[in-house]
């Protein structure tokens, strides 16, 4: 859970730098480009290639391409059919796919898990929710690509490790996620990015290497360590903690408007989904023991 926990704040401030010094002044195939390289160059000298099966090493691959690569085409598409409001809305969603998805992947079925994901989704909805457009549905669909590249990403490394051995080095095989990403991010600026709008100051440079090194670098490899510590309906909540917490993060640093009744009230609707998954897991060990 710390290690969600402080991804989280971590995350918060990224996404205030993305709005306030990249979003429509630097390319962003370009950016993502940047970030997947400098966090696979983290990683590169960690990575110790016998530790992994040949079938895992591409599997870890296929999670990097899939979780990273693929959901930031996604994402930044969005941006050209939909209102920022409007994507921070559509993305809420993501706890239901990982619910449903972890329990896929594991061969199971938890109730609980969907209640509390959706408990989340209506405590996100209530601090972001700002009216849609009519035509919107085009971005609807893109933005839940995004969503569930991202889920599919975190319920596969879930999977993953469960299949490993638990004192498995992390570090020295986690190069091969950001190496996947590179597979989809490279090719993509190629076909895609514009070569003119690459960064022009040295602000915009120093915040793609922070976003780089440490939000991507640091930043996916401790979100996924916590995913494999805690339960799926914890990890579908936290997906969506981020929305309160880049909030408070915009509103004391670039002084941007906020509702703050609707954020304290989304606030205290995920927190009692959390209390609720928590009091429903130590209620099950009760009664495996």
């Amino acid at each position: 859970m710390g290690y969600l926990i402080g991804v989280t704040a971590l995350w918060a401030f990224s996404f205030s730098l993305i709005g306030v010094y990249l979003a429509g002044q630097v390319d962003s195939y370009f950016a993502v480009l940047l970030r997947v390289t400098l966090a696979m160059l983290v990683f590169l000298p960690f990575l110790r290639p016998g530790l992994l099966r040949g079938k895992q090493r591409l599997a870890l691959m296929g999670l990097g391409a899939i979780q990273l690569g693929v959901m930031y085409t996604f994402f930044y598409q969005s941006f050209l059919l939909l209102s920022v409001p409007e994507v921070l809305l559509f993305t809420i969603f993501t706890p239901i796919y990982i619910a449903l998805l972890d329990d896929l992947l594991f061969g199971r079925f938890t109730p609980i898990y969907l209640v509390t994901a959706l408990l989340a989704v209506v405590g996100a909805g209530v601090i972001r929710y700002d009216g849609v457009d009519s035509g919107f549905w085009a971005g609807f669909l893109v933005v839940q690509g995004a969503n569930l590249c991202f889920a599919l990403g975190q319920v596969g490394y879930r999977r993953l490790a469960a299949g490993l051995p638990p004192t498995l080095a992390w570090h020295n095989v986690f190069g091969w996620f950001f190496i996947g990403a590179m597979v989809v991010a490279l090719p993509a600026y190629l076909l895609f990015g514009n070569s003119a709008a690459l960064p022009t100051t040295s602000l915009q440079w120093g915040v793609l290497a922070w976003l780089g090194l440490v939000a991507s670098g640091v930043g996916y490899f401790a979100w996924n360590q916590g995913a494999t510590k805690v339960d799926a309906g914890t990890l579908a909540i936290m997906n969506n903690a981020l929305v309160p917490a880049g909030l408070i993060v915009n509103l004391v640093i670039w002084n941007r408007d906020a509702d703050i009744p609707r954020l304290l009230l989304g606030a205290v609707i995920m927190a009692a989904s959390l209390w609720l998954n928590h009091w429903w897991c130590q209620r099950r060990q009760v009664a495996v023991s």
